[in-house]
This record gives C-alpha cells, structure tokens and sequence, in this order.
C-alpha cells in the first residue's frame, strides 16, 4: 500500500481525461469531482475507476467533448441532455444550474437524461453548501440489485445525498446508497480476498452469500435492510424513488434498461430512455426562514444529538458527514492509500497512453 497526495492523482487524472480528448478545464472539473470520493474516503468511487471510464471512452460509450444542452424549463426547473458526457462533468454543471435557479427562485430542481456514472453524490449536493443552501443529490445506476422477494436486478444502487449547512458546526452531509452496500464496496473486497457480511449479497436463487464475486454468476445486491425482515422493502422503496425521479423524470433509461458501467457489457438494446439519469436539488435556506435562524438551530440540533448518551463511552456519536470529514483532513495531510491492485491499474494505464504515474 502506498500513498499519493491528492494534488497528484489530480494531475495524472486530468491528463488522463484530456489523453481521452476533454478540454483541459473540463478535465479539471471531471478529475476534482472523481478524487473527491478518495479524498472522503469512498474509495470503490474514486481514482480506482479512471481505467472504467477509460473503456467507455473507447468504446464510444462516454462523450468527451458533450454539449449539454436545456430540454425544458420552467422558472424553478430544468431538464438536461447531457450528450452522453462524463456524470463527473455533468453533475456539477447540473448542481450549478439548481442552484442558480435557488438564487432566484428560492429553490431550483434539475433533471438529467443521457448522462453516465457521476461518481460520489456528496460532492454535487455539497456544492451548494457555499451559497447557504441545502443541497440534494441522486442518481440511478446499472442494474444490479433485485427487489424484495425477487431474484431479478432492475434497480441500480441509487444513492442519495442531503448536504445542510450549519452556522459553527461542521455541516450535516448524508451520502448512502439504497443498498445495503455499493457494489465498489464488494470490489474493495474483492481485491483484497475477503467474504462480503451477510445481508449484502444474494446468489442467483435468492439466498444469501458472502460470496464478493456473487454478481458474475447471476447474483443481485440487496435493498437497504437485506431481508423483510430487517426492512428491505424500505430500501427498495427508497431506490425506486431515486430510479422514479432520475430517469422517469428525466427521459432517461430506468430500471434493467440503464446501461452497465463495464464496458464489456452492452447497453440493452431496446432503451427506454437516454443514457444514465440524476436529479438535483438546491433549497436556499432564507427562502423558508431567516438563515442566521435556521444555521443557529442546525447548530443546535447538531449538539445535541452529539451529546446523545452513549452505548460504549469510548464511540462517539457520528453526524452524517464526520466520518468522511475527518478522513479528508487526514488525506489532505498524508496522501491518498492506494491498494496494490489499484496502484498496478493506474501504472498500466499511464504506459498505455505515455503518461506517466
């Protein structure tokens, strides 16, 4: 394991993008968003998958110099075709637009059709967190995961993030996928040639397993809860919400119709829709109430819940958005970890394209 400063896998994932014919500030814009997930320790999102969106490339799957374009609008809303670009591009320019429309408009909603994988949903609902305002991210996925009860996948991990501002606290950020875990988390797994816990994984007949590589034989993720049980018609309801408000409301392709991020796999042949879909959300605080009003109470609603009695005196109580926090700062600090199997990855790819890592 070794480690690598942000500001380096920056430079090596921009000149990677531009190698695949972005505009150099668009690359900036698409390598800041992807080392965002290693920065907050969401590693299955981050640099690992620069050879994937290498491949889509390639194939002609991702567009590298897209003209994202309005569909439809109205005062408050708007709806993207993103022209096949990379989701690292077109999520913050779609989480831009929300918030534009916000500063109007008190809030502003946009939704995107014809997009691909658009990396952590933290950072895009983050962004709106520097103009006082609650942010709200999501977006549909490759099918992998299979309904309570079922053995079909038609959902995709479907995460969403909440990004609220405080006025002295750290700000409240929840980022989940509506799975019990993401599939990078099986992948993280895989490498390092360990069993996934029960409850994240079924095989092809529905039973649980702990095998990490359950998906290439016919396996399926499971919903947030894992069983009914423990609540997985929860989590299936909260991916379908996602599935519903991305694509359906974008035009773009929903359940077993959204394309795989693999490029080994085709795209299903008879789409319903365009390409991957998101949906943002920007709220400005002092269009509810005033904001020093709200930004107090947040504060307050923060400490208290942080002053909650404990269970074990040595664990903290965590507020959505510590834990990535605090691996940021450690990150900024003493590098980025990178796993040998990533390491080796992004090695060939750099002799691949001359570029050196």
């Amino acid at each position: 394991m070794r480690y690598v400063s942000h500001k380096q896998l920056h430079d090596f994932s921009c000149r990677i993008f531009i190698k695949a014919g972005m505009l150099a500030e668009e690359a900036a814009i698409a390598s800041t968003t992807l080392i965002s997930a290693d920065l907050r320790g969401i590693d299955s999102h981050g640099i690992a998958r620069l050879p994937g969106y290498m491949r889509l490339f390639k194939q002609g799957r991702m567009n590298p110099r897209p003209q994202i374009k309005t569909i439809h609008e109205s005062p408050s809303t708007l709806t993207l075709d993103a022209d096949n670009a990379p989701g690292l591009l077109a999520g913050p320019y779609a989480m831009d637009l929300a918030i534009k429309k916000a500063e109007t408009c008190g809030t502003g909603w946009v939704a995107v059709q014809n997009s691909n994988h658009f990396g952590i949903a933290g950072f895009h609902a983050m962004r709106a967190l520097h103009h006082q305002m609650i942010g709200i991210a999501m977006t549909n996925a490759s099918p992998l995961v299979a309904p309570t009860f079922s053995t079909s996948r038609l959902l995709g991990t479907n995460p969403i993030a909440f990004a609220v501002p405080a006025f002295n606290e750290p700000p409240f950020v929840a980022d989940f996928a509506t799975t019990t875990a993401a599939n990078g988390k099986l992948e993280i797994l895989q490498r390092k040639n360990e069993n996934a816990p029960l409850g994240w994984i079924q095989d092809k007949s529905g039973n649980t397993s702990e095998n990490p590589n359950e998906l290439a034989v016919g396996g399926a993720l499971l919903p947030l809860g894992s069983d009914r049980e423990h609540g997985s018609h929860k989590g299936y309801c909260l991916g379908a919400t996602v599935d519903i408000l991305s694509a359906i409301l974008s035009g773009a392709n929903y359940g077993p119709w959204v394309p795989p991020f693999v490029a080994f796999l085709n795209p299903p042949d008879n789409p319903v829709g365009k390409g991957i879909g998101h949906f943002f959300g920007a709220l400005r605080v002092d269009a509810f109430r005033p904001a020093d009003d709200f930004l107090k109470h947040m504060d307050h609603w923060i400490q208290t819940f942080r002053q909650a009695e404990r269970v074990n005196p040595n664990q903290p109580i965590i507020i959505p958005g510590d834990p990535e926090r605090l691996t940021e700062f450690t990150r900024i600090q003493e590098g980025i970890p990178l796993h040998p199997t990533v390491d080796n990855s992004l090695i060939a790819l750099g002799k691949e394209l001359d570029i050196s890592f």
